[in-house]
């Protein structure tokens, strides 16, 4: 079985399950949640990427990445962060899905923030309306996400320098890539739920669990 076959609903449920994910204070960070959104394809389950609005205050302007933000308040847990940022950026009512579990936390590497993530299964179709922090949305098989060829190192520069990191052609090429937080997120639920899964940074020697050179 390779891990690509691992990927359907009952393994990701019973991985997830069977995950204690690793929580962290955010230590005078911002604190931030996403959500992971599943539904069943045709290839495999697929799951939901934005790409987010070109805006010069926000961190992540214009990248590929999960709907959710920062908490609103100490008060605010990160799971209510998450759903409540997915109802205003998207319209979409996660109390109408399965909640199949949570992924290890993730410091930014470059950007003073904590990022929780929480993964969804969506059991009915969902009508998507982005508002102005969306700029566009799409389903992606998860066996495409493994795909060798997609898998690349890329070149980019910020902070005054250049910086090369793993990433994920999904789109066409004057299309973002995903790569950062979100390409960590992605690489730590395969490593949950498709053990034996090598991307391009693990083939190198280097896990997900330790990045410290990763933009977000």
């Amino acid at each position: 079985m390779t891990p690509a076959d691992q990927l359907n609903f009952a393994n990701i449920s019973n991985a997830l399950a069977d995950n204690c994910a690793v929580t962290r204070s955010p230590n005078n960070r911002g604190h931030a949640a996403v959500a992971l959104l599943l539904r069943e394809g045709s290839l495999s389950p697929e799951v939901l990427f934005i790409i987010r609005a070109e805006h010069d205050q926000d961190p992540w302007s214009g990248n590929i990445g999960f709907p959710g933000g920062r908490l609103n308040s100490e008060n605010e847990s990160p799971q209510q962060a998450a759903e409540r940022e997915t109802f205003e950026e998207l319209a979409l009512d996660l109390g109408n899905t399965r909640y199949l579990g949570r992924l290890n936390d993730l410091y930014g590497a470059t950007l003073p923030v904590l990022v929780s993530c929480f993964v969804y299964q969506l059991l009915e179709p969902a009508t998507l309306r982005p508002n102005h922090e969306v700029a566009e949305t799409f389903w992606c098989p998860l066996s495409k996400l493994m795909e060798p060829e997609r898998q690349q190192q890329r070149t980019f520069f910020y902070h005054g320098e250049d910086h090369t990191h793993p990433v994920i052609e999904l789109l066409d090429p004057q299309k973002p890539l995903l790569w950062g937080i979100t390409y960590r997120l992605i690489l730590s639920f395969f490593e949950s739920c498709a053990p034996g899964f090598s991307s391009v940074e693990q083939s190198e020697g280097k896990s997900s669990k330790n990045l410290s050179n990763d933009s977000g």
